[in-house]
């Protein structure tokens, strides 16, 4: 140590400039790692996509020489095209990373995947030439008197709603003119416009068709197979295998969007926070994961911020999963009773205290289970037995519509006004509420459905009546409860997630998909939009494509 410590300078400039040094040696050696790092999971996803095809290939094979065995057997053929889709949009999402972290530094090579083969657009299809504005002087000696040499094509296939098309980007090679039958000897270089931009690199699909692909994927939940199908059908054969890498390379495209919007949720006072089961491949079986979503939306009390939507993916539901979503997060929470969030309410919490708003309509629930009439009504038209109506929960039922209906007059006013409302029209009916459950609480037994019900209000009361002293509480989680229907809705069509990479990929996507319809955007517009721009959109402006701030670029620009 004191030889170290001797072969330092004594000078403090030379100190300075050996400190800068070692840090610049660190910035390098981590840079180095960390793109050794990416280059390894590129291959790795590479390779596991390729043995799920491969098995996949097999498989089909095996069918074809000895038929269909089991109705089992199909359902297992559609299980492998589904994980085989999810490998194949990860190994492009992890190239896509690697190329990125390769590009920070000199140390490290490049990984280059082997793409999906391709076959050649049909030659049905019309063609649409662009032709790319060519150079009026030669870039190097400044020569005006230039003679076409030839051109190069670039096909993208692009489509039109129900209608394909093939646009061929036409860029004219120009050399300086010949001088008395002899070439020109100031400068013998070719002038060419620059390629056109494109989401991705290498890519082959035009804007509007990607955002077709990941809208049918993620907002009309069909799965990648049956999109290929009917694309077949329709003229144009895509294998799974090149859209899959489609769908990868545009989710690691997005991302910053995706950070965007994620920091606009939990910049917010009051969030709603809800999950849903999201079934997932397993080998031989499936799994039930979970997905989160966190909704911000002031309109109810007539905040002006615009409304977003951020989903989260996990493979079980622990509370470690939402403690961590919300690490950073301090405000309002509405949300049901989950244990899992039980953490967030603590007093000494860091980095501040979280404030549970408890739902009426989760509350309302059971007891509108034990009054439904029009239930019981459906039920002896089908010469069922009827349930048993209970007076108590009917009587329950009525005194929480009333405050719903109070509710429903000052939609939209401001949070004072709301809170003035509830404190004098309100306040009332709550204590009364309150006070009748105690009383009906008495009379009952431990184990009475209607007991349970009444027992999971009285047990979180506090939370029940903050409303009443916050204009900005509402009374219900529907905003959350809404942000994930389309999730339920989709479970009958894809049935399960491929992988929990996949699981994260679909969670991402319905970030973006769902924050736009909450802002009267077409997703599937708006994603054609943005994958034609954001190639050459500079990264300091990425939020004037937020959805709430997006503005359709004119035709000309976008062509």
């Amino acid at each position: 140590m004191d030889t170290a410590a001797e072969a330092l300078p004594d000078d403090v400039d030379a100190l300075k400039a050996a400190l800068a040094a070692e840090r610049r040696q660190r910035l390098e050696d981590t840079a180095r790692i960390e793109a050794e790092l990416a280059v390894a999971r590129a291959k790795a996803s590479d390779d596991q996509a390729l043995i799920a095809y491969q098995q996949l290939q097999i498989e089909k094979l095996k069918r074809q020489l000895y038929g269909q065995r089991s109705e089992r057997a199909a359902r297992l053929l559609d299980q492998m095209e589904l994980t085989f889709e999810e490998l194949e949009s990860t190994a492009a999402e992890d190239e896509i990373a690697a190329e990125a972290a390769v590009a920070k530094t000199t140390a490290v090579a490049a990984f280059a995947r082997k793409r999906p083969a391709r076959r050649p657009f049909p030659e049905h299809l019309p063609r649409e030439r662009v032709v790319e504005p060519g150079p009026t002087a030669c870039s190097c000696c400044g020569s005006e008197r230039l003679r076409k040499l030839g051109e190069d094509v670039t096909e993208t296939l692009e489509v039109v709603p129900r209608q394909w098309k093939v646009i061929q980007h036409v860029r004219e090679k120009f050399n300086p003119c010949f001088r008395r039958g002899r070439l020109c000897r100031d400068c013998e270089r070719i002038s060419q416009a620059p390629a056109p931009f494109h989401v991705i690199a290498r890519g082959w699909a035009g804007p509007s068709l990607l955002a077709m692909i990941l809208f049918e994927k993620f907002g009309q939940h069909q799965p990648l197979n049956r999109q290929a199908e009917r694309y077949a059908r329709e003229g144009v054969p895509l294998s799974l295998s090149t859209l899959a890498d489609q769908v990868g390379a545009c989710c690691a495209v997005l991302t910053p969007l995706i950070r965007r919007i994620e920091a606009h949720v939990f910049a917010a006072e009051r969030l709603h926070g809800d999950d849903t089961t999201v079934p997932v491949l397993a080998k031989g079986k499936t799994d039930t994961g979970r997905c989160w979503v966190y909704v911000r939306d002031d309109r109810p009390f007539g905040g002006q911020d615009p409304p977003a939507a951020m989903f989260y993916y996990s493979r079980d539901r622990t509370g470690e999963h939402p403690q961590a979503h919300l690490a950073r997060y301090a405000g309002l929470f509405q949300a049901d009773a989950f244990g899992g969030y039980t953490k967030l309410y603590e007093p000494d919490r860091r980095p501040g205290p979280i404030l549970e708003a408890a739902c009426w309509v989760h509350a309302r629930r059971p007891f509108f289970a034990m009054a439904d009439l029009a239930e019981n009504a459906r039920r002896a038209a089908r010469g069922r037995t009827p349930g048993v109506i209970s007076p108590l929960a009917l009587e329950a039922v009525r005194r929480i519509d009333a405050l719903f209906e109070i509710e429903r007059s000052i939609n939209g006013q401001g949070a004072e006004q709301r809170r003035m409302v509830r404190q004098e029209v309100s306040a009332p009916l709550v204590a009364e509420l309150g006070g009748w459950m105690r009383d009906q609480r008495a009379k009952l037994s431990r184990g009475n459905d209607l007991a349970k019900a009444i027992d999971y209000m009285l047990k979180r009361w506090p939370a029940f009546i903050r409303f009443l002293d916050d204009g900005r509480i509402c009374l219900s989680n529907n905003a959350a409860e809404r942000a994930l229907r389309g999730i339920a809705l989709g479970r009958k069509s894809w049935l399960f997630a491929g992988s929990d990479r996949g699981g994260q990929r679909a969670a991402a996507m319905y970030s973006l998909i769902v924050t736009a319809k909450m802002n009267d955007v077409d997703p599937q517009a708006w994603l054609a939009d943005i994958l034609a721009r954001i190639a050459g959109h500079p990264a300091r402006k990425i939020d004037e494509l937020l959805p709430w701030h997006w503005r359709p670029a004119p035709r000309s620009q976008t062509a």
